[in-house]
């Protein structure tokens, strides 16, 4: 228990949610929140004012966002807690169910930003968590951090620091279930679980999503739970006219709203108080930092603006203008970055390999602490690496410290992915891919690409997970190619031609951030045809294969993958290339030696420099001219493997053998998602690396304009290079594959 002294100082801090020995009998106050989605962060503001006003708060009740508000207030964290936490979180991450890759293999990480679609299946099995776009696993997660010593099931009125109820609905009976007990996360996941949007919740034989379409506004639960006084907030807009439905999503809306409104005139008119926050201009996604700080801001502006109210609500109460509530022990906004005692870790619905896997990744034996980063790196590994469709991190109170509870669900059958693309060179392309665990004591993972376009391309790739790290894989390819290489920006010749390639790497070293492979390599090329201008048909190209032996480290912090503001990127390989394992052609095999450096330097507000420095250079008497250097575009290996950007280009040029090249990338974010990328470039290429400096530099420069989606980025690029001697235009949709 704390001193007297210190309770007064945590109270007047602005940290009184809660009341110890009033000095006199008085009425007891209910604070009721609405849902409505991301328009719900105007509570907080409308909160600020009441601790502000010394309103004590003996019961919350809430739906939706105001559910999730209320839960956590009534958990112990207070208005200015809540305002600091909702800022710092990543919205546009934490309403997805995408992953977070950060302690994972760069494979992993790069799949993420190449498809927009992802979701595991378990074939034979009903998911607990179908019918919905999005499952909520990040939702879920965040919620269970947040709620730290307040996950195992308990009693609402009893267990926390303020009784709390939140609604959510059945749809299999159309009935409204009141959470007054249970595990305060799940219950407020069922409570904003959006119907289409969100999967159900699906606890016994009830299937459970917002509880809005019963209860939107719950003052009556707040009222059978004892309230004398009611303090409501609700952040609905004005009701539509039929000009207003314009779209799909506005009909949607329409019918939630429509349905919304059960109950409603009944509990404004036992509402003490109502607050009717103007949220216009906003919707129940708008979830951007610039529209939850415009949200807040209007909930305490309509507060304050009705200060004389709340003060005279406050005298009905039975308290003096003067009176500020005690909090009974520190409040909570350190739930996210504090660390944990761990007395110990349990694994339920889990083989004992699994369980090994996740003590050796994680040195769970030596790690005697734990915070709400590794939380989250423990469920997605076991997501991720496990294949388990659902996994969850508990820490229950134990002694000195907690007790790491992890949980698993079914395992997936397989991940689907899909990804598509348009731009102006291939026009639409299709991406499909699949990874399916297989049934061993080992993990043992395959992962099956299909690629449909203008380049058809189908790939099979068997990985071993004998320990954390060691990942040894065999791999197969097949792409039908059809390229259009040119000459100082006109068009020389097109060739046609199937690429068949097989992977041994019995050496795959993967940490979060680096990766080294090493191993062999058979190619085998089939020509189909080419047609191009005289000199380049006079060139004869008979089918051949080649034997590689191949050592590549990559190596990549950067905190984005398309338009990264901190970190680096770096990736070295070297190859040897025969046709026999020994020799080429009778003479010595061809040396690869390839690699780039970028870095991000941040300057100011959004404002980001990028040098990039990058070459490719081949050594030998034999040097097969499918393997030359080509050089254009935005990507490296797009659309063949030797393929190198360049500024300025935007086709395919073949250059000499040995190519270096700088470029300087100025990339300005504007607002949240939109950004003006400047590069300027330049290069050296010859026969000889001591003729480098013989030739004519190559100069480039482009301006493009991105926005970045959920399906990828979608923008255009203009440049221009001394080598074409033209403009070009190109426009992108999509992630890069």
């Amino acid at each position: 228990m704390q001193p007297l002294a210190t309770l007064a100082q945590t109270a007047a801090e602005g940290g009184g949610v809660a009341e110890v020995n009033p000095a006199k009998e008085r009425k007891k106050v209910a604070v009721v929140l609405s849902g409505g989605g991301a328009k719900g962060m105007a509570h907080i503001g409308v909160l600020k004012v009441l601790e502000k006003a010394g309103i004590p708060v003996d019961i919350v009740t809430g739906t939706s966002m105001g559910s999730i508000i209320g839960g956590l207030y009534a958990i112990g964290y207070n208005a200015h807690a809540l305002d600091s936490m909702v800022r710092v979180q990543d919205w546009r991450h934490v309403i997805t169910d995408r992953e977070d890759l950060r302690r994972q293999s760069l494979n992993d990480r790069k799949k993420q930003n190449t498809y927009f679609f992802s979701t595991g299946l378990t074939i034979g099995k009903q998911s607990p968590q179908a019918g919905g776009f999005i499952k909520g696993k990040n939702l879920a997660e965040l919620f269970q951090q947040l709620c730290t010593g307040y996950t195992d099931s308990i009693d609402f009125s009893r267990d926390l620091r303020i009784p709390f109820a939140c609604v959510a609905t059945n749809i299999i009976d159309n009935s409204e279930v009141v959470f007054h007990s249970g595990r305060l996360p799940q219950a407020m996941r069922a409570s904003m679980a959006i119907p289409a949007a969100f999967s159900p919740v699906r606890i016994g034989d009830k299937v459970l999503v917002d509880g809005g379409l019963k209860n939107n506004y719950p003052a009556d639960i707040a009222r059978q739970m004892g309230a004398d006084i009611i303090i409501g907030v609700t952040v609905q807009g004005a009701p539509k006219v039929a000009e207003d439905m314009g779209g799909t999503m506005s009909i949607l809306s329409q019918i939630i709203d429509v349905n919304c409104k059960n109950k409603l005139d009944e509990n404004l008119a036992i509402t003490d108080l109502h607050l009717q926050v103007n949220t216009k201009g906003y919707g129940s996604a708008s979830f951007s930092h610039a529209a939850i700080d415009t949200l807040i801001r209007r909930g305490e502006e309509l507060a304050m603006a009705h200060w004389d109210d709340i003060m005279a609500l406050k005298r009905r109460i039975g308290v003096s203008d003067d009176y500020r509530p005690v909090v009974l022990q520190p409040l909570r906004p350190q739930v996210m970055t504090e660390k944990l005692h761990v007395t110990g870790y349990s694994f339920e619905n889990m083989t004992p390999q699994d369980e090994r896997f996740l003590r050796r990744k994680f040195h769970l034996n030596r790690v005697d602490s734990i915070d709400a980063q590794m939380e989250q790196e423990l469920t997605t590994c076991m997501r991720v690496d496990l294949f388990y469709q659902t996994a969850e991190c508990r820490l229950v109170p134990q002694g000195d410290g907690v007790r790491v509870i992890l949980t698993a669900g079914n395992r997936k059958t397989v991940q689907l992915h899909g990804a598509v693309r348009y731009d102006i060179e291939e026009a639409v392309a299709l991406q499909i891919g699949l990874d399916i665990p297989l049934p061993t004591s080992v993990p043992v993972n395959t992962d099956i690409t299909l690629r449909l376009g203008k380049r058809l391309m189908a790939r099979g790739e068997v990985t071993i997970h004998p320990r954390s790290f060691t990942r040894p894989s065999l791999s197969y390819t097949f792409w039908r190619n059809d390229v259009d290489l040119y000459m100082d920006g006109d068009l020389d010749y097109n060739i046609r031609y199937n690429q068949m390639q097989a992977e041994l790497m019995p050496i795959n070293f993967t940490l979060s951030r680096f990766n080294l492979t090493m191993g062999l390599r058979w190619d085998y090329m089939h020509y189909r045809s080419k047609l191009g201008s005289e000199e380049a048909l006079q060139v004869t190209l008979e089918n051949e294969h080649f034997f590689s032996y191949r050592a590549r480290a990559e190596y990549n912090s950067e905190d984005n993958w398309n338009f990264p503001t901190r970190g680096a990127r770096f990736k070295a390989e070297y190859a040897y290339l025969t046709d026999n394992m020994a020799k080429l052609d009778g003479e010595i095999g061809m040396s690869e030696v390839s690699g780039n450096w970028r870095r991000s330097f941040t300057i100011g507000t959004g404002f980001t420099l990028q040098p990039l420095v990058y070459g490719r250079l081949l050594f030998g008497s034999v040097l097969p001219p499918v393997l030359g250097n080509a050089i254009g575009g935005d990507w490296f290996s797009h659309y063949v493997q030797q393929q190198m950007p360049f500024a300025g280009i935007g086709n395919i040029e073949y250059v000499d053998h040995q190519f270096v090249a700088v470029q300087l990338q100025a990339q300005q974010r504007l607002g949240t998602n939109n950004y003006i990328l400047l590069r300027l470039a330049g290069a050296q290429h010859a026969d000889k690396v001591k003729n480098l400096l013989n030739r004519r530099t190559l100069l480039g420069a482009q301006a493009a304009y991105y926005y970045n989606t959920m399906f990828g980025p979608v923008g255009a690029t203009v440049g221009y290079s001394n080598r074409t001697k033209k403009p070009y235009f190109y426009l992108n949709l999509g992630y890069e594959f």
